[in-house]
């Protein structure tokens, strides 16, 4: 399998790109700017596009959306975000931006893939309504990815519109830690971890494990 980690934009977005071998097609994970970039990583590998997966709507993890010409999906909570520059912040901080391109909605426990590789969806609200990470489902690795709700050693902002620092704690517990403890966790932002590190993460109560 190919997991390549592409950082972009002024925020550092870690965009993820995961396909199930060289000339198959790519699930991009948050492709949130600089588009040749993440281009580059693509044709290492003579990889197509097979869809674009936002872990939510806000707009430094949604700026290429409509740069690869296949469909984007997103929690069902977070949709308003790809179509309201309000709501992703792109109307305070960029020009603003709503995606063109088609757009499915994800549920808690959706299953979807492209050529193999398959992700499980497990919604995460707090950071915003929508969030969510995505599991790999039958593969021998073990690796989740956790927009910007799980951190190494922090957790996502919750002062934000649709935040809540309670329910993000609450739904990171009941989620991810559950996770074998040898997962790696792939962020939105930062370094990768494990949920065995994470157990001692200063913003959860490591005691309830």
């Amino acid at each position: 399998m190919i997991l390549e980690i592409v950082q972009v934009g002024s925020m550092e977005v870690n965009c993820y790109i995961l396909a199930s071998g060289d000339g198959s097609k790519a699930i991009i994970i948050d492709p949130g700017d600089q588009e040749r970039k993440i281009r580059k990583a693509l044709d290492r590998h003579q990889l197509s596009t097979g869809l674009v997966i936002n872990t939510h709507g806000h707009y430094d993890h949604i700026g290429c959306d409509d740069k690869f010409g296949v469909p984007v999906y997103i929690h069902k909570d977070d949709l308003e975000m790809l179509t309201d520059p309000k709501f992703n912040f792109s109307a305070f901080f960029a020009v603003p931006y709503k995606v063109e391109s088609q757009i499915s909605t994800l549920e808690e426990g959706q299953i979807i893939g492209a050529d193999g590789v398959k992700l499980k969806v497990l919604h995460i609200p707090g950071h915003t309504r929508g969030g969510i990470a995505l599991l790999l489902t039958g593969q021998k690795e073990k690796m989740v990815f956790t927009g910007d709700t799980l951190f190494c050693q922090a957790i996502g902002r919750s002062d934000l519109e649709g935040g809540d620092g309670e329910l993000l704690v609450k739904s990171i517990k009941e989620k991810l830690m559950i996770l074998p403890p040898d997962t790696i966790v792939y962020p939105g932002h930062g370094a990768s971890s494990t949920i065995n590190e994470e157990k001692g993460n200063p913003y959860l109560n490591a005691r309830s494990y």
